[in-house]
Formats: structure tokens, C-alpha cells, sequence
């Protein structure tokens, strides 16, 4: 069968050889530490699901409006003007299947054929692809440990050139957990006022911060970009609702009305149930976001002293989200069972097969030299799967 140039352009992941492998152990009844979620391993908040019954109840089951329920549509705005001072109409928000699926929108509604979009890299692993299958060209901006893996204001001048059609910005950022203080974004916003693209702000780690660190939009900061910035965010990580599968646009009027199109020949509504439940979370009590986080908090800080007590790995302490990026460089070269560990996702493999520990190799994330760790389990098992690490780690030569 012929199929369209388009499924080319998509790379395959490099962890779905690994996931295989995974399955196969634990069929085998091998115990594996799992480090690859990308979710709150926390349940949804018992009033988020009482709400959803609630909506069944009451025969909330038909389509509703493209755009989603008005209701949950003014949430969404109050949310941002009560948080961030920022004014939207009923017109300038979509809500869509889930952060991912808005994102998709805006790109198919923004990027054209040949047009750019900067992405700093490392990036979530979604972003290049998106913009590959609206017929855009990534363009990477690479950031590295000692930057604290943010684009600098001179490192983002240089990307933009007259292809540019977006900047992608993503804070807290995953895989790397860096996260953009007021100063770095005014600097950031300095030099995109002095050019003509749109930025694309994914806010999806915006409640998941430590430290005292304070999270601010780049629109708050600077509001002449208002007409060229786009919004994306989700109920998936700040409620540990992943599996209800809602997110939201924010953005001009035209372009929301173009993504709304998109998503009516697609999908067309976000789940009229989990819209409810999304209305519960924005608009109910906020305290179980605080106990989650400060949860995080504790094992960042495990894990990360775990981490740089090992040999030949340096790690990087987040400012959000739930990841560590750890970089492997060191163990580059080095022989296990025989065999010369020659990238990340060697080193991912010898750690699945060596310390049954189950990570994610930095390739999908833009780089050579790291692997993803989550640390959306318990401290019980973060130290175990350190335990087994260290331990593999000594049989390498």
C-alpha cells in the first residue's frame, strides 16, 4: 500500500523498541522500575470525579459546541486574568482534546510549507513533528547544562531570520525541567519585539515549580506581543487528569476560529463528561495542587542527590515539571557485557537489561548525551532504581 509522504516525515520513536523489550521482562515476571511516566502517578481529585458522575447524571452525554462548553470557556479566561492579568474574549479560547491536540491545531492553523519555527532543544519530543506535518522546518536552537538549558537572548537573535515563523516556548520545560525567571523572559520578549513571528507558550508545567520559583507569562511581561502569542495549556498535569484528555488555545480571534475549523474535521468536541469535570477543577478548591507539588518537590531532591553521587553522570537541578535530564556523556565509550556503549539510548538499553530500570533515551528529546528520568513514582521506588543504577554502573569498564 502506498501511504503519503507525510507519515515519512514522522521519525519513530526511539522508545518503542525499548517499551517491547519492557513488556516482554515484565511478562517474565521481571520486577522493572518504571522512570518513563509523563503523568502524575496521583489520582484526579475525588470532587474533579464526582463532578463528572454528576454531568451523567444529569445527561450530559451529546456534543457540544466545537469550541467547548461556555461555561468552561470562561473559567479558562478567569483563570488567566485572576492569574496573569491577562484579558481574553469568549472568542479567543479553544478547547480542544488535550494540550497536545491544541498545539496540533495552532500549528495546522499558523505554519505554512517552508516557513521556520525556532525550538530550543532539548524540546518535548512532539514539537518538531508537529511542525513537519504542517509542512514547516524545525530549527533548533541547542541550550546545554551550563545555560541552565535556556536559549539565551543572542542565541534566540541569531535563530530568527526571515523564514521564522514561530518561537516555540516551553516553561517549565520537558525533559529538562528549566524554567524561565521574569528577567530571562523580558530579555527573550526584548528580542522578539524587534521580530515578526508568533510565539507559541506552552504553559502545561505552569503549577509544578519549586524552590519559591515563580511562574509568569511572557504576554504578562511584555503585552505588545499580544497579537503574535499563542497560549496552550492542560487540566492533564496541574490535576493529574492526563487520561480525561482536555487542554486549551488562547490566542487572536482568527487564529482560534482557523484551529477550531481544524478540530470541527477531526474530532470536533473535547468529551462533553470531561469538560465538566475540567469546569470542577479550574473553579473548585485548588489545595490538592499544592500537596502534589510539594510531593515532587521531595523526590526532585532525592533523586537528584542520587543522581550526582554517581560516577560518570552530572545532573541538572529542575526548576519544574517532574523530570531530570541526566547527562550520560561520561559513560560514552564505555564497555558493558562486551559491547561499547556509543549514545544515550545504549545507555537506556543497558540499564533496562542490567538494572531492569526503564528510562528514556534523549535522542526523542533532541540530544545525544542524556536520558529522561521522571519522578512521577514514589520515593520507594526512586531510590530503588538508583540502588540498581549504581550498582550497574560499577560493572562498566
Amino acid at each position: 500500500m502506498k501511504l503519503s509522504d507525510r507519515t515519512r516525515l514522522i521519525k519513530p520513536s526511539v522508545t518503542l523498541a525499548l517499551a517491547a523489550k519492557a513488556q516482554v521482562m515484565r511478562a517474565e515476571g521481571i520486577d522493572l522500575v518504571n522512570f518513563t511516566a509523563g503523568e502524575p502517578d496521583f489520582d484526579t481529585p475525588q470532587r474533579i470525579k464526582d463532578a463528572a458522575v454528576e454531568a451523567l447524571k444529569k445527561g450530559m452525554t451529546k456534543y457540544t459546541d466545537v469550541r467547548g462548553i461556555e461555561p468552561l470557556r470562561l473559567a479558562i479566561l478567569e483563570k488567566y486574568r485572576k492569574d496573569y492579568g491577562l484579558k481574553y474574549e469568549k472568542t479567543e479560547v479553544l478547547v480542544s482534546c488535550g494540550g497536545k491536540h491544541a498545539l496540533y491545531n495552532a500549528i495546522q492553523a499558523v505554519i505554512d510549507q517552508g516557513e521556520e519555527v525556532v525550538i530550543p532543544a532539548p524540546y518535548w519530543v512532539s514539537y518538531s513533528d508537529m511542525v513537519l506535518l504542517a509542512g514547516g522546518t524545525p530549527r533548533l536552537a541547542r541550550t546545554s547544562e551550563e545555560s541552565g538549558y535556556k536559549i539565551t537572548p543572542e542565541q534566540l537573535k541569531a535563530a530568527l531570520t526571515s523564514k521564522t515563523r514561530a518561537f516555540i516556548l516551553n516553561s517549565p520545560c520537558n525533559p529538562t525541567g528549566a524554567a524561565y525567571g521574569r528577567d530571562e523572559l523580558a530579555a527573550l520578549a526584548r528580542v522578539l519585539e524587534r521580530h515578526d513571528c508568533l510565539i507559541l507558550s506552552d504553559d502545561i508545567y505552569e503549577k509544578i515549580v519549586y524552590d519559591g520559583f515563580r511562574f509568569h507569562s511572557i504576554l504578562a511581561i511584555e503585552p505588545k506581543l499580544r497579537e503574535r502569542t499563542i497560549i496552550f495549556n492542560s487540566l492533564s498535569k496541574s490535576y493529574a487528569m492526563t487520561g480525561w484528555r482536555v487542554g486549551y488555545v488562547l490566542g487572536p480571534a482568527a487564529m482560534i476560529s482557523a484551529a477550531a475549523n481544524i478540530q470541527s474535521q477531526s474530532t470536533s468536541n473535547a468529551t462533553s463528561i470531561a469538560q465538566a469535570a475540567a469546569l470542577e477543577a479550574l473553579t473548585g478548591p485548588q489545595d490538592e495542587i499544592a500537596v502534589m507539588v510539594g510531593e515532587f518537590h521531595k523526590r526532585r531532591d532525592v533523586i537528584v542527590k542520587r543522581l550526582k553521587g554517581m560516577p560518570g553522570i552530572t545532573c541538572f537541578k529542575p526548576q519544574g515539571a517532574f523530570y531530570v535530564f541526566p547527562n550520560v556523556r561520561s559513560l560514552l565509550g564505555k564497555t558493558a557485557n562486551g559491547k561499547k556503549l556509543s549514545s544515550a539510548s545504549d545507555v537506556v538499553d543497558y540499564f533496562l537489561t542490567e538494572a531492569r530500570v526503564l528510562a528514556v533515551p534523549g535522542e526523542d528529546f533532541g540530544s545525544t548525551e542524556n536520558i529522561r528520568i521522571s519522578y512521577a513514582t514514589s520515593i520507594k521506588e526512586i531510590e530503588k532504581g538508583c540502588d540498581r543504577i549504581e550498582a550497574a554502573l560499577k560493572k562498566l569498564e
